[in-house]
């Protein structure tokens, strides 16, 4: 893999998770610029910098010599990517603080990086809570790849922090340069909030979370089809968003007991609201996690998993198959693993190579409800 060379380091950066012979570099054109950007300016190491959606810490891994870094996330893996990276290169695995984005802001910042991620919600809710958190002067620019940099992302910067300056392109990057003004303290619209029908539960959704205005689809076809019947049973809900599935069983299963795992910060803590709303103080576990990577093997009776197909703005089956396989590692012999998907994505063959029998409960014109028994 080539090395991110930048006028602050060169460095040796991997992806999370990692993957042998990974076909994509942990950096892009967007990291360099907003790098080269930086290195026209004076920084010291009183200079307070907050890197925001850093995806595998290439930005804060580069600054943490030169500045006092702070990186906010929404990405589990990401935090991940940004110590493996940090040692990887001579750094202590904790030389830059995190703060999931999930958690307020501590400022005043001198300089905001932003690297634009898929979901503007997202993003709009970091520009809320960057309200009162920048520094007299502070200096605010946001990167990406042309192809994933949207008009709206300079418009909600712009009513949130102050007029915005797109730079000319570079090796098909773009920076868009944010000048804050004075302005009226605007309200999070965050979290958001509905109510499903079958349960009859309310379902609150921080502003990264996937479907965060409706119930998704796949979901609305699993939900009828969930396990019942499963006494005391040890059940996951693999990749859990709001929660809304775990949520679903618990309440059919009153003595099975539940772990609900997702990388998103802004996921677990909807969920652990969600639960606590519909369940109360029932006994949970709820984590951010690189998925079920850190469960005992053998010591789940159940997964649940409705699994995602890209991670940020790479379409791929990768994430599944490496979910298929913790919850492979993590079942009982004779455990099973429920799963929600497209029919066009072929779950049953891949699900066929990794467990003893795998049918099918359920279908719609568009989803198909696996079981897979270990």
């Amino acid at each position: 893999m080539p090395l991110l060379t930048t006028p602050f380091a060169q460095l040796d950066l991997i992806r999370q998770p990692e993957q042998s012979d990974e076909p994509l570099q942990a950096f892009d054109a967007a990291d360099e610029y907003l790098l080269s950007h930086l290195a026209e300016h004076g920084l010291s190491l009183q200079t307070r910098v907050l890197i925001l959606n850093d995806s595998f810490g290439a930005l804060a891994a580069s600054l943490a010599p030169h500045a006092a870094v702070f990186s906010s996330t929404d990405s589990f893996l990401g935090v991940q990517a940004l110590e493996k990276n940090l040692v990887r290169n001579g750094q202590a695995y904790d030389a830059v603080p995190v703060i999931p984005a999930s958690e307020p802001l501590q400022g005043p910042f001198d300089w905001v990086l932003i690297r634009v991620p898929k979901t503007l919600a997202l993003l709009e809710e970091q520009l809320i809570r960057l309200q009162g958190q920048l520094a007299p002067d502070a200096r605010v620019v946001a990167g990406g790849m042309i192809k994933h940099l949207p008009r709206s992302a300079g418009e909600l910067m712009a009513d949130y922090i102050g007029p915005v300056q797109a730079s000319l392109a570079v090796k098909k990057a773009r920076l868009l340069f944010c000048t804050p003004e004075p302005k009226a303290y605007q309200p999070s619209p965050f979290p958001t909030r509905y109510t499903l029908d079958e349960p009859k539960i309310e379902l609150i959704n921080h502003a990264n979370v996937f479907c965060r205005d409706g119930l998704d689809i796949g979901t609305r076809a699993f939900l009828p089809h969930l396990p019942t019947n499963l006494g005391s049973g040890r059940v996951a809900d693999l990749g859990c968003g709001n929660g809304v599935l775990a949520i679903a069983s618990a309440l059919a299963n009153p003595d099975a007991h539940y772990t609900l795992v997702d990388e998103s910060f802004m996921a677990v803590k909807s969920a652990q609201e969600n639960w606590q709303l519909a369940l109360g103080e029932r006994e949970v576990e709820i984590r951010a996690a690189d998925g079920l990577a850190g469960q005992e093997p053998d010591s789940l009776d159940v997964v649940l998993c409705n699994p995602p197909f890209h991670q940020q703005q790479v379409v791929g089956d990768f994430l599944a198959w490496r979910m298929f396989q913790q919850a492979r590692s993590a079942l009982v012999t004779g455990g099973a693993l429920y799963i929600v998907g497209n029919r066009h994505l072929g779950y049953h063959a891949k699900l066929a190579r990794l467990f003893r029998g795998v049918e099918q409960v359920a279908a719609t014109p568009k989803f198909v409800i696996l079981k897979a028994r270990k």
